[in-house]
């Protein structure tokens, strides 16, 4: 199986308009277009009975003390965790292409809603719902597609991934607020094959993408 995408090329960066945030030099960082980027696939099994798609960031600091604080960086050295930025699930078989801004298209004060979502699929929630718990203002259930926000302080630059799942089942038989660790548990034994495709993304003014 193979995952493309016109928007960003693999191993390469993914362009500010498919980031939740972009870099601001007053500010550090502004909100950004959000547009989730076109995928494309092929070389489908056989079998496949629906399509499985999650973008991880394998990046983000364990420890959040020294986050976009000033004056202060997040060392390369901390140890890193996986946060999920788009939990897409029982995505049609007959399905070859999702278009750039198709999911999301803006930034949406707490939250898109869900879990429906085009096609007939079904959007889990991104780890922006765990974010945000604590703020007034953008406080909410976050499903589907939002982008790119890494620390602007961090040391390294940020990998995401997005991996494209072959199911043998039409559906995942889980219902409910499901997070990207969930659904990738519910897949367990179901996988016919799987493709991946990975952009970077910094908003540290001293590191290049």
């Amino acid at each position: 199986m193979i995952l493309t995408s016109s928007s960003f090329s693999d191993g390469q960066p993914i362009p500010g308009e498919f980031a939740f945030c972009t870099p601001d030099p007053e500010h550090h960082v502004c909100l950004g277009s959000n547009r989730n980027p076109r995928l494309a696939w092929s070389d489908i099994p056989a079998e496949t009975r629906s399509f499985v798609l999650i973008c991880h960031d394998p990046d983000v600091p364990s420890r959040g003390d020294d986050v976009n604080q000033e004056n202060r960086t997040v060392p390369a050295s901390l140890p890193r965790i996986d946060f999920f930025h788009w939990v897409l699930f029982d995505l049609p078989a007959g399905l070859r292409e999702i278009r750039e801004g198709e999911f999301s298209n803006d930034v949406t004060p707490r939250g898109k809603s869900g879990p429906h979502a085009p096609h007939n699929a079904r959007q889990g929630i991104n780890d922006y719902t765990d974010w945000f718990a604590g703020d007034n203002d953008m406080r909410g259930d976050y499903y589907g597609y939002d982008g790119p926000c890494p620390p602007w302080n961090d040391e390294i630059i940020h990998r995401y991934v997005f991996t494209l799942f072959a199911l043998d089942i039409p559906t995942l038989p889980v219902e409910g607020k499901l997070t990207g660790q969930q659904v990738r548990a519910a897949m367990h034994g179901h996988i016919l094959a799987e493709a991946s495709l990975t952009g970077t993304y910094t908003l540290n003014p001293l590191l290049k993408a």
